[in-house]
């Protein structure tokens, strides 16, 4: 049973119909005691940082103990970012914290946000990309993260800069790109999550 967390910030419903496409059962919850009990927990999210960080706020500390208890993890987008310690969107609201490092307003001279079709380059063996590395993925952003430590960077997308596109360590995983607007390849993903133990 695959467990998306809804904290009223996310894109809920493709989600579970991409994890549907391939055969697994996925629940929406706002539930703590579902929460508590996943198996696979997602938490995507779309919107601002400083409004999700007050939202996921009753949720802290269940995604805390599901990471600390080796179960998969996934974020997705605003999913991934929230991760990070902090957000220049959001100064002064701290992160998770998974994932030292902050988000940043993507640089001038680009066009924001980033938006479309970009293709990947995987940086490091990561499970979740197993099959789809050079493969396109779908991209909706103005904010991207910039990580302290890049070990913990597992793909990066050609934006006029290295664009994180994925994070991960050990049981956690992220991508600022969307899985379940990104075709086969995003289903991969999920599918390739699905099968993590």
């Amino acid at each position: 049973m695959i467990t998306v967390i809804d904290y009223k910030s996310g894109n809920l419903r493709s989600i579970s119909n991409s994890f549907k496409k391939i055969g697994s059962e996925a629940i929406i919850t706002d539930d703590p005691s579902e929460i508590a009990n996943a198996k696979h927990l997602v938490l995507p999210g779309v919107g601002a940082f400083g409004t999700a960080m007050e939202n996921i706020e009753p949720y802290k500390d269940l995604i805390f103990e599901h990471i600390d208890d080796g179960k998969p993890f996934l974020g997705i987008c605003l999913g991934l970012q929230v991760l990070l310690s902090s957000s220049e969107e959001s100064p002064g609201v701290k992160g998770l914290d998974i994932f030292k490092g902050h988000v940043a307003k993507i640089p001038e001279g680009r066009k924001i946000p980033h938006m479309g079709w970009n293709q990947i380059k995987q940086t490091k063996d990561c499970p979740i990309l197993e099959g789809v590395d050079g493969k396109d993925f779908y991209f909706v952003h103005s904010y991207h993260a910039v990580l302290d430590d890049s070990e913990n960077l597992s793909a990066t997308a050609d934006y006029g800069f290295d664009v994180t596109a994925a994070v991960s360590k050990d049981n956690v995983f992220a991508t600022q790109f969307h899985p379940e607007k990104s075709g086969v390849p995003g289903l991969k993903i999920l599918k390739n999550f699905v099968n993590l133990e």
